[in-house]
């Protein structure tokens, strides 16, 4: 329900937001999705197929009741924020090649999601996940796969497709990890022993052939290690435990950094070490209390005459 010269102009968006934005390919599929819903729904509320020119013409009132679209077929807030900016992008792109006026799509404002407070675990607590995953798979090399991944999760705060991402050639560990994250940015993360010790663990035992290119974490038949699995372990491992609902593979890495803070580290420090844009995504991702918080600003910007 789009013209062609609107699917090419999409498609050379896209391209200028993998080359100019270093988007990653999710995000650029996330676009894609989002783009494509908005197109469908305008070429039905007008009853005609969406080239440039009715594009241009989209009104503030088509806006909302598009916004209204999305909301009443329960996308969230959060998603529909990300919608609204990718169209805006669009937009924006559009007007400097094509001469639309974006205003009525610029002056749209995006619902504020509600926030969702982090749910770190307790650091007994992520010890006892760590020991609990080690126990549950049958095949001895499974759960040292397991145990290693959860360790790097927890132990080096990466997300879980970062460590699903590692390739064979990154074995043995090295006491650091030049990680490729969102939006391609890289950063460097140190590796504590035990998580180098467990990813050896896993390594000497692995029955599949790890080349240097092929992925580090395998399945049972030898495939990549898919993030579903690695869900279903800690699934397994905080109801065994007694853990509720939010100890997920995510809760590790919040986990991680906030036990980090707890124990003295420097805010901006630990927002290098998770890849981090914003030092407040690193806030909100940090579960302490509002005096230690305090305490770990005023030593990076001391008040003057203190």
């Amino acid at each position: 329900m789009i013209s062609p010269a609107m699917s090419d102009a999409l498609d050379r968006w896209l391209d200028h937001r993998r080359a100019l934005a270093g988007a990653s390919e999710n995000t650029i599929a996330a676009y894609r999705r989002d783009l494509l819903s908005f197109l469908a729904f305008m070429a039905r509320h007008h009853g005609t197929a969406q080239g440039l020119a009715p594009i241009a013409r989209v009104t503030v009132s088509d806006m909302r009741a598009w916004m209204a679209h999305e909301r009443g077929r329960g996308i969230a807030a959060r998603s529909l924020a990300r919608a609204i900016s990718a169209v805006k992008g669009f937009y924006r792109w559009l007007a400097e090649r094509e001469g639309i006026d974006p205003s009525a799509v610029l002056a749209t404002r995006a619902p504020k999601p509600r926030t969702r407070l982090p749910r770190p675990l307790a650091p007994e607590a992520a010890r006892q996940m760590l020991g609990q995953v080690e126990l549950q798979a049958a095949e001895p090399w499974i759960a040292a796969r397991d145990a290693a991944v959860v360790t790097l999760l927890y132990g080096c705060g990466l997300r879980i497709s970062e460590a699903l991402g590692l390739r064979g050639q990154d074995a043995p560990l090295r006491q650091s990890l030049r990680i490729r994250g969102k939006g391609g940015k890289e950063r460097l993360v140190p590796v504590l022993p035990a998580a180098r010790n467990a990813v050896m663990a896993y390594t000497e035992t692995c029955p599949h052939r790890l080349d240097p290119d092929t992925p580090l974490f395998r399945g049972l038949r030898g495939g990549a290690l898919s993030p579903r699995a690695i869900q279903k372990v800690t699934e397994q491992a905080r109801l065994q435990l007694g853990l509720p609902a939010t100890a997920t593979p995510h809760a590790l890495r919040h986990s991680f950094a906030t036990h980090l803070l707890s124990a003295g580290g420097d805010l901006r420090a630990i927002q290098d070490l998770l890849g981090h844009a914003s030092l407040s995504t690193t806030q909100s991702y940090t579960a302490v209390d509002t005096a230690r918080l305090m305490e770990v600003y005023d030593r990076a910007h001391p008040r003057s005459g203190n």
